[in-house]
Formats: structure tokens, sequence, C-alpha cells
């Protein structure tokens, strides 16, 4: 690794093992795995009544509750499919050849019952493309409750993260919301990257105000593209491909806003309007920043295919309708895989990845998301999908030179449906089929797009 990635880490890791030191309230004795109840604090059916809340708590509906049943003692196998899951990968691509690996997601890390979150990804494929890339988070407010359970307030949280990744069919197709599809080309990158930071709510946990900022060094090399019937990137776009190349970048991303949504990752209602501010300093002494606004307001909607709650319950099956939009502008200097682009998992879901790259962007959605299953399946008293969903949603977007330039870019759109496989509130999978003017596209991600 670089001496820049060097002294990052040696930054880095210390200071996020500082922060790491907020205590949580004691922890209650362990359970014994022989008295452990997988039905304790659920119905049958996967239900989860409601606990009640201690009256200190304020704004309960931003706290996320975990029945003892689903606090399964144990390691990570002992776990498995209760709160850890283990996804196999297995693909093959002409230009990549054939490859795979595991995605390791345990949102009870290190059994603290519930107070630490991990997910590892590891892939290869025979021509060498890889990714070894590892997330961990921490809750701040955590409570134990009388029942065996326990309330998490789902916003204060810890992040560090890490990884290594050789990426051999990265597409660029040049600056502008005009970009022919004929000016595809490909490039390899190898991303090196580690970070942390912190998300709090204001003045108090569950507060209406959410802060997040976070610390991040890159290191990016690039060299030409695997993608056949295309021109390398460095034959077709060689000054943008040589300005990129070898790249050290440290990065201080800012997120403000005020937020009224009762989840942050799978919200019923409420509202959000935002101020983004990342901060990039380069290893040629540029610098740069991507500044922007974002807005969201989320709606429930009566039920369609199901009767909605039944009694108090902790997730009840609620359809919504969501809308969400950004703008963004840049200032300064920044490489071309660093700049605002619309496409792929997030974004235009009808186009592939990074489809279209400029200094600004624009875009806007609308979702409706309804459940199709409003209790998930049982498959055994510990193994259950507590709800699957279908989303139908349509996109608009554009990017440009500058924010001013956005009026005349031109109108891009995409439509499309997908499923959404719930474990929990907070951990949503999601299968999306979009469609755009230049075809179709196929996501599979983790968490709402928005």
């Amino acid at each position: 690794m670089r001496r820049f990635l060097r002294s990052a880490l040696l930054t880095v890791v210390p200071a996020a093992a500082a922060l790491a030191q907020v205590e949580p309230p004691p922890l209650p004795q362990p359970v014994v795995v022989g008295d452990y109840d997988p039905l304790r604090g659920l119905d049958p059916d996967g239900r989860i009544p409601k606990p009640d809340i201690p009256a200190d708590i304020e704004h309960p509906e931003r706290w996320r509750y975990t029945p003892a049943g689903r606090i399964k003692p144990g390691n990570v196998l002992d776990r498995f499919l209760v709160s850890s899951f283990l996804s196999p990968i297995v693909f093959r691509e002409a230009d990549i050849g054939f490859g795979g690996g595991f995605a390791l997601t345990d949102v009870d890390f290190r059994s603290q019952r519930y107070r630490e979150f991990a997910n590892i990804v590891m892939t290869y494929s025979a021509e060498g493309q890889q990714a070894y890339r590892m997330f961990w988070s921490k809750w701040l407010n955590v409570r134990d409750l009388p029942d065996g359970g326990v309330l998490r307030e789902e916003r204060g949280r810890l992040y560090a993260r890490g990884g290594y990744e050789k990426t051999l069919t990265r597409r660029f197709f040049g600056f502008g919301s005009r970009s022919p599809e004929s000016a595809e080309t490909s490039y390899t990158e190898e991303l090196a990257q580690v970070g942390f930071g912190m998300r709090v709510s204001l003045p108090d946990p569950g507060g209406d105000w959410l802060l997040r900022v976070d610390a991040q060094a890159e290191h990016h090399g690039l060299s030409p593209g695997r993608v056949s019937a295309v021109p390398t990137t460095d034959q077709a776009f060689a000054a943008e491909f040589a300005a990129g190349d070898g790249i050290d970048q440290l990065w201080l991303l800012t997120n403000f806003g005020y937020d009224t949504r009762d989840s942050l990752h799978q919200p019923y209602e409420g509202k959000r309007a935002g101020l983004v501010a990342n901060l990039c300093y380069g290893s040629g002494g540029e610098f740069g920043a991507i500044l922007g606004l974002d807005a969201q307001h989320v709606f429930a909607l009566p039920p369609l295919l199901h009767r909605g709650a039944y009694g108090r319950e902790e997730n009840p099956p609620t359809d919504v309708l969501a809308f969400g939009a950004f703008v963004q502008d840049t200032v300064g200097d920044l490489p071309f895989y660093s700049l605002p682009t619309l496409g792929g998992t997030h974004t235009l879901r009808g186009y592939i990845q990074n489809r279209f790259t400029d200094r600004a962007a624009a875009h806007a959605s609308v979702e409706y998301r309804l459940s199709l299953i409003p209790r998930g399946i049982t498959f055994t008293d510990t193994i259950r999908i507590e709800r699957i969903g279908l989303g139908v949603f349509y996109e608009c977007g554009t990017v440009a030179d500058g924010i001013e330039d956005l009026p005349d870019g031109k109108f891009l759109d995409s439509v499309g449906f997908g499923f959404r496989l719930a474990f929990s509130r907070e951990a949503t999978f999601r299968v999306d089929f979009g469609y755009g003017d230049e075809g179709s596209n196929f996501t599979l991600a983790f968490g709402n797009s928005f």
C-alpha cells in the first residue's frame, strides 16, 4: 500500500478505536443456550407484539425493537439465518470469466445483543477481478428490556470500513446528458480505501436533526479496460484517464438535515430536507468538493393486498408512497470517477452504473412500496423472512457541466419494478428491473434506493 494509505491507516484506526470507547449500558447476564426460546416475544406466524416503551424515551417510533426470540446465543454459525446471513455469490461474464465468493452479514456481530453489525464481502474471478470489503458499525443508544428484548435507537451509530477492489469492467461514456451509448469505453480500476464516521441525532437520541460526518482515504489506480468490442478509456479519453491514474484522496463527507422519518432504512411516514458537503484533497494538491441538497417525503397508504396491523405491532405491514430528489454541483477539481453520476443501483435504474457523468446532477424518484406477504414466511421456529414486498418506481434526471446548466440538459427517465425481501425493518434486500431508452438493467442491492 502506498505511503499515503499507510499514513491514513495510522490516523484512522486509533481514531476509530477512540470513538468506539463510547460505553453502552451494562449488559445483562448471558443467556444460557439451553434456556433459549425462539418464540419468546413473537407470535408463531412471525408477528412481533410491540413492547412497553420506557416513558423517558423520546421519539419511540425511531427505536427498533428486537424480541428475545431473535437474540439467539452462540457464534456466527449457531445464529445462521437468525442474526447471521451467508449469501453465496456466483457469476460468469465473458469479459471477467467465471467467479464467485460470499457475502456475510451479521446483525449481532460478536453476540453483543444487537449492539454491533458487520458485513464482509469477498469475490474473485478467473480473469482476476476481485473485491474484499468489510463494514462495521456500532449502535450508540441501546436499552435492554425486562422481557429479554432490546431497544436500539436507529440513528446514532459509529462506522468503520475498509477494503480493496480490482474491477476490470468500469464504464465511462464521456461527459454530459447527451453522451451517446456508442461512446462507451472501459477501464480497470484498483481501489483501496479505509474510513470511519459517526451519525448522531440532535439535540437528543431520536431527535429531528441528523448529522453524519465521515473521513475516508482512497487510492485509485487505473489501467486499460477488459470489455470486449469497446475502446479502453485510456485511448478514447486519454486526458481524463491520465489525470485520474495513481490518485490518492482524502475525503471529509458531511450530511446535515431535518429528518422526521420514523426510520432511515424503511420509512413509513415523515420527511427530510438536507445539505451535503463532500470535501476532497487530492495527492496532487488539488481541492474539490461536491455540494448538494436532498429531500424525501414518505406517506403511508391504505393496504392493497393485506389487512395491515392487528393489535400493537413492532413492525406492522405498511404500504407507502415515497418521493425523493437531490441536486449536486462540483466545486474545484475532481477526477472523472469522483464526479456526480446517474445510472445503476440508486439512480436511473434502467441504465447501467455511472451511465451519465458530469459536474452537476439532478434526480427525482417516486416509488410505491407494498407488501405482498405481510408477515413473511416462517420456515422453522428460528428461520423466518419477516416481509416480502414489491416496489414500482419511476425516476428522472439529468447531468450538466454546472448547476446553472441543468435546465438545458437532456431529460432522462426510467421505470421499473422490483421485489423486497426483509429479514427485519433494517435489513431489506431488493432486486430491481429497470427500463430506459437503452434497454433494461438489473440491480441486486441491500436497502432501498432512497
